[in-house]
């Protein structure tokens, strides 16, 4: 997983998109962070410590699972189709959420999330956008990894400013900064999204 290169590296994370194919051979990895791995598309996972030990654990699309810094492992894809996985390492670069002061409650919890994965971290959400249905309007009080699941189109309305829509694509990975506010529709296709919120 060490060969991929990160397509998004910032001053709080970087970021790998990694495709897992069955009978393709992984390097071992020493993590010099701690990290989170996202499964965009889910399957049986092969995971060797350095010491030798081997577990096969069937992994979801939308799961989530957190790893210490110094861990050192080979990840495979045991069998079946190719996995998708995402891998964001965590710099030790602290930004506290802002006081919120918009008056708006915060992006999360809202009606129809899952919270999958919560620590001294981060937080990992699963959410779906419904037809005709806007969020609530709420305010981004922590950075966040997003990680698209679908092909579907968004429209983002802020509380002052310009309608937005954005067309996101399956696989499409953007960070958002905190310290903002809008409510979003699906305006087209369908859209469900894994959210990591940094703390």
């Amino acid at each position: 997983m060490a060969a991929d290169a990160p397509v998004i590296d910032n001053e709080r994370v970087s970021v790998r998109d990694i495709t897992l194919n069955a009978g393709t051979p992984s390097a071992m990895e020493r993590h010099a962070t701690d990290y989170v791995t996202m499964f965009l598309v889910g399957g049986q996972i092969r995971t060797t410590t350095a010491g030798g030990k081997t577990s096969v654990a069937t992994r979801n699309a939308g799961d989530a699972l957190f790893g210490h810094k110094g861990t050192e492992e080979k990840v495979e894809l045991a069998s079946g189709s190719p996995a998708r996985l995402v891998v964001v390492d965590l710099k030790d670069h602290a930004a506290p959420p802002p006081e919120n002061k918009s008056g708006l409650p915060n992006a999360f919890p809202r009606p129809g999330s899952k919270k999958i994965l919560e620590n001294d971290r981060v937080i990992v959400w699963n959410y779906t956008w419904m037809p005709a249905v806007p969020t609530p309007m709420h305010y981004h009080d922590k950075d966040v990894v997003v990680v698209y699941r679908y092909d579907g189109s968004l429209k983002s309305t802020p509380p002052k400013g310009d309608v937005v829509v954005n067309d996101y694509k399956f696989g499409t990975i953007k960070y958002n900064l905190r310290d903002r506010s809008h409510s979003e529709e699906l305006v087209k296709g369908q859209q469900s999204a894994i959210m990591m919120e940094l703390k």
